[in-house]
């Protein structure tokens, strides 16, 4: 590289969103630079290992063929647990098992990431890793590089595109989105497992490439506001957990205490016993939500992905890496937009913020804005209701002399009397109206 080059874009981030975006700008033959914090991309990268692939389809068409994809997912369970038993949903549909596989795949994100960025790279991307980047180099009001601690130092370039993650300090630093707040934030650890093929499938009653996806709730993660879960891969079980920042700090507990507990559920340690550990990681998820996104462009910069909060907070999808890569791409065709005119100021990238608001990103953003505030003003769905759902559960169904009819009457009579039945009704309209 030679010293005092300048490239059409400069994009900081080599996750899903900032990969998307190098891929597509280089795809159009635009010169763009690739910055990476790591060794190489995905050493630092951390997700639960579920993909969703809609975007990724759209710009390496069957992708699944030559990416290293873990397994598609074809069975999903949803279910709540108390502290010795469970309450649960499986679901399973062989469609699933057929081209595009429900644009939903476990993976890898070491594997996948260097796989990701390695087709961006064969597209023309110049890639740099152990690229830290300390500050946004603005001249007047535009963004116009990047101050590094590369052997070439500064960088420059007509485009910047933010996309290096949830703490995005690079964003702070300039005043763009607001500092975090563990309201907002959502804190996750996550381990790797190591299992034989045949006791995954065994397992799990799955086959061939065929994987699953767990989801677990209430007492799960202790009765805090989060879940847990379990994603297979080929020869491995991703295990997790994911809590409210703010549900943590103040019930005084670790992220290690939260998982340790849930391995050892009678319900789970069977999925994973005889397993070895072969990775231990934690992160952050932004939980920003529709109202507190932050400015997404000004002159000469763009931002995207997990820097931009652009995570589906739902608990029925945890849908993150879509949104990043539709992001990465709605900023691509938003700088190839500004390169024909020659015009890269805050008026003309606003088409991103168009194109954001017209695709599925901003779209479910403003869908499921209140999910946050809802988790945390009605705790009693995390830990109070699945609990009692679960006795009524286990008193319903069980075996004994008494008159079926007198018994399960005694279950519907117990249950009234155990909630305040004017604030079930109004948290469950509340909860139908931000959830689904």
């Amino acid at each position: 590289m030679a010293s005092g080059e300048k490239f059409d874009c400069i994009v900081v981030g080599a996750g899903p969103a900032g990969t998307t975006c190098a891929y597509a700008l280089a795809k159009a033959g635009l010169s763009v630079v690739l910055l990476e914090r790591g060794e190489k991309p995905g050493s630092k990268n951390v997700m639960g290992g579920i993909l969703y692939s809609t975007i990724l389809n759209k710009v390496i068409p069957n992708f699944w063929e030559t990416a290293p994809v873990e397994r598609r997912i074809v069975q999903k369970k949803f279910a709540v647990l108390s502290d010795d038993s469970e309450v649960g949903l499986g679901l399973r549909f062989e469609g699933f098992n057929k081209p595009p596989y429900n644009n939903t795949f476990s993976v890898l994100r070491g594997k996948f990431d260097a796989w990701y960025a390695g087709k961006a790279e064969e597209a023309g991307v110049m890639i740099l890793n152990e690229a830290v980047v300390d500050k946004i180099i603005m001249d007047g009001k535009k963004a116009v590089g990047v101050k590094t601690r590369l052997e070439d130092g500064d960088l420059y370039a007509d485009m910047v595109v933010v996309a290096e993650g949830v703490t995005s300090l690079l964003a702070q630093s300039l005043g763009l989105r607001e500092k975090h707040v563990p309201e907002h934030m959502v804190t996750c650890c996550k381990e790797v497992i190591a299992l034989p093929k045949e006791a995954i499938e065994e397992r799990f009653g799955i086959e061939g490439e065929e994987g699953a996806s767990l989801e677990y709730f209430g007492g799960s993660v202790k009765g805090l506001v989060g879940s847990a879960f379990i994603y297979t891969n080929k020869e491995s079980v991703s295990v997790g957990i994911g809590v409210s920042t703010n549900d943590l700090k103040n019930n005084k507990l670790t992220p290690n205490d939260i998982i340790e507990n849930f391995k050892a559920h009678p319900s789970i340690k069977h999925y994973i016993k005889g397993g070895k550990l072969l990775e231990y990681s934690a992160h952050m998820i932004p939980e920003f939500g529709y109202d507190h996104l932050p400015k997404l462009a000004i002159d000469g910069l763009i931002i995207a992905g997990d820097a931009a909060g652009f995570v589906n907070m739902n608990p029925l999808y945890h849908e993150g890496s879509n949104l990043a890569m539709a992001s990465g791409l709605a900023a691509a065709e938003t700088i190839i937009e500004s390169k024909k005119n020659n015009d890269f100021s805050e008026k003309a990238l606003a088409g991103y913020r168009r194109r954001l608001e017209g695709s599925f990103v901003l779209k479910d953003l403003k869908r499921y804005k209140g999910i946050s505030s809802f988790a945390l003003k009605h705790p009693e769905f995390f830990k109070e209701y699945p609990e009692l759902l679960i006795k009524l559960a286990e008193e319903f169904f069980t075996v004994s002399e008494t008159p079926k009819g007198k018994s399960r009457m005694a279950v519907i009579k117990k249950g009234l009397k155990s909630v305040n039945l004017v604030k079930l009704a109004i948290g469950m309209n509340r909860a139908r109206k931000v959830m689904f």
